[in-house]
């Protein structure tokens, strides 16, 4: 059996900008690379532990021998490095390192491992990314699907429960075999993006991917690398964008993981008020520190680059903003100021998008941030975080609370819903109705609905049309499309024989169609993220608890009337002020009989009258269905 060669991929200018903190490429030089040197096949092997007495490989090519493969350092930078010849593509490995600060061993993961052993395994696996991809014609044109004024809708998924094949790999369906049914589901549902739940590997399924350990390793639980290369390479070819749920706030403490990596608090601090987090029993990164911000970054590139991923929705921003998140006075430790801000974090997720966008323009960034942070996606040469969208947790928040409210005395809540605008510009918002709405005893989105089944099919449709309809980006998470009545587990799959149910299946066709509405019109989405994308007609007939507004296009041709009744009871000869005269064209109707309405509306069209009201020269007689939204359109010869 061979011994350690003495052999290193990093050059003097990989170390240097190590070192420095500007090393964007680090995955390609750290962790185990299989590669020949002086004619012979091994793998080489790299890890940063500055704190160690010494570093071993060991694996099932040495037969877990702890002191036969021993990796050398590497001047000054903290990095261990060696070539070993009897390692090779597939093996299992660890890294054994001995702190030279006390007797502490331990046997560490890679933290920059491509891939990893199954669960309850925990050993990484020497993998190589070779992969030929086919999605050369998204990849070039992808940043028109990104941007501002593009239709967004995204179809949030978790890979292990979502599946509607058998699966042959076992407990759950493979990578390769979701790729043509969650296509079919996407197109047929008239998604744009469909966006995983953490992919990243992680040792407790039940933590949905959000407890990672794996920064830089899709699970195994689903397939190789390359079967998730493919999944991405066919929703790409079939013109889907991908983003991945990403989690740079905070880390498990698995043993075989990144806490206490080499006998010191490496990735974490050392204090308590600063390194652990109450609310997921997880270490936070240390931001302070030049190498952890470079992990990080390194992590968010290496999705980008090497799996194609169009975006990243960054979670649980913050718990990274606010020292004091969650925690009690005396808890936590103010900053250099006195202050509740997280400076450090700061610093982090600016330089991350700063990189991320320089790298490439055409992807998108999205925050899960709930509080009122300002300029969370605004530019930083105007002092915001950088990040291209905000998830708008006080929309969902409000418009979920009202809905959740008996008809009867909606009229008292008005303002949960006109509130949002006052602050609908202030950030490139996403609309999200999540897996978090959906879980820990909150009852699926149609069971938070009032009234007899009828109504709460009526009341989600409802729910959906007001959302397509309101100015931002879309995200609905997995069974909310056909209504599924149970809340989410993640052990179960979803409950597709619902569609075998005419209710489920019209609820179905109803986000079908607003999708394709919502990509087709241009007032729908062209100005989502513009104060000119939105005009209220009605906002104060809370005594009704009606509402309508035009969605604006930047051709006012296309602009969308929208109007919404949120109680059962149809309002018959509504007068509602418009732009145009002529005939408006009813483009959809949430009570329409194919979406399992009662079928109250305008005959497909209505005639505008020279009839002041609401501020303009015409205005509409409408039949507004009860618990009903309709889009109107002027038609495109009418007068203006």
């Amino acid at each position: 059996m061979s011994v350690t060669t003495e052999f290193s991929l990093l050059s003097d200018q990989d170390v240097f900008l190590f070192n420095e903190g500007t090393h964007r490429q680090l995955y390609e030089k750290l962790g185990a690379h299989a590669v020949e040197v002086d004619g012979q096949a091994g793998v080489y092997f790299a890890v940063w532990a500055p704190n160690a007495e010494s570093v071993f490989v060991i694996g099932d090519f040495n037969d877990w021998c702890p002191d036969r493969h021993r990796l050398y350092p590497r001047q000054n930078s903290g990095i261990w490095e060696g070539f070993i010849a009897d390692a090779h593509e597939g093996a299992r490995y660890k890294f054994r390192i001995h702190s030279r600060w006390n007797e502490h061993q331990v046997d560490k993961a890679d933290p920059y491992a491509f891939y990893a052993e199954e669960s309850p395994g925990t050993a990484s696996i020497v993998r190589s990314l070779d992969y030929e991809w086919g999605d050369e014609l998204w990849m070039y044109s992808r940043w028109k699907n990104n941007r501002p004024g593009a239709p967004i809708s995204i179809y949030e998924m978790h890979l292990g429960s979502w599946n509607n094949v058998e699966g042959q790999s076992g407990q759950f369906a493979n990578y390769r075999e979701l790729a043509e049914p969650l296509t079919e589901h996407l197109d047929r549902n008239g998604f744009t993006h469909v966006e995983f739940l953490p992919v990243m590997e992680h040792p407790f399924y039940g933590s949905w991917g959000y407890q990672t350990t794996g920064y830089f390793a899709p699970t195994s639980r689903y397939g190789t690398p390359q079967d998730l290369m493919y999944l991405v390479d066919y929703l790409h070819r079939h013109g889907l964008g991908v983003i991945l749920d990403w989690v740079p706030s905070h880390f498990p403490s698995d043993e075989h993981g990144l806490a206490y990596f080499d006998g010191t608090h490496l990735f974490e601090h050392a204090d308590m008020r600063q390194a652990w987090h109450p609310d997921w029993n997880s270490y936070l990164f240390n931001y302070g520190r030049t190498e952890v911000r470079e992990f990080l970054i390194n992590s968010a590139l290496y999705w980008l680059d090497k799996y194609h991923i169009d975006g990243l929705r960054v979670d649980a921003v913050a718990s990274m903003l606010y020292l004091d998140y969650s925690r009690k006075e005396g808890e936590w430790i103010p900053n250099e100021f006195g202050g509740r801000e997280n400076l450090e974090a700061i610093q982090f997720l600016r330089e991350l998008n700063e990189t991320i966008y320089d790298r490439d323009p055409g992807i998108i960034s999205i925050a899960e941030e709930s509080t009122a942070w300002p300029m969370v996606s605004r530019p930083l040469y105007v002092g915001g975080l950088g990040f291209g969208g905000k998830w708008d947790m006080g929309w969902m928040h409000d418009t979920l609370s009202y809905l959740q409210t008996d008809p009867v005395y909606r009229s008292y809540q008005h303002d949960q819903l006109t509130f949002r605008s006052v602050y609908a510009n202030d950030e490139n918002y996403v609309l999200p109705l999540s897996h978090d709405e959906v879980v820990h005893g909150k009852g699926s989105l149609v069971n938070k609905m009032p009234g007899d089944d009828w109504q709460k099919l009526a009341n989600l449709r409802l729910l959906y049309g007001y959302m397509w309809s309101q100015p931002g980006k879309k995200l609905l998470f997995m069974g909310g499309e056909f209504g599924q009545w149970r809340e989410w587990n993640h052990d179960r799959k979803l409950d597709w024989d619902l569609l075998d149910q005419p209710q489920h299946a019209n609820l179905q066709r109803w986000i079908g169609d607003l999708n394709h509405c919502y990509r087709e019109e241009p007032a729908l989405h062209e100005n989502d993220w513009s104060p000119d994308g939105f005009q209220w007609i009605i906002n104060q007939d809370n005594e009704q608890s009606v509402l309508a507004y035009l969605r604006k296009a930047d051709d006012p041709v296309h602009d969308i009337l929208v109007i919404a009744n949120f109680t059962p009871v149809p309002r018959h000869d509504y007068q509602v002020g418009v732009p145009s005269g002529g005939r408006w064209e009813e483009l959809l109707n949430s009570d329409a009989q194919l979406y399992g309405g009662s079928d109250v509306g305008n005959f497909g069209a209505v005639a505008a009258t020279e009839n002041p009201s609401h501020g303009f020269r015409y205005s509409l007689r409408l039949q507004l269905p009860p618990l009903g939204v309709v889009f109107l359109r002027a038609e495109r010869s009418a007068e203006k």
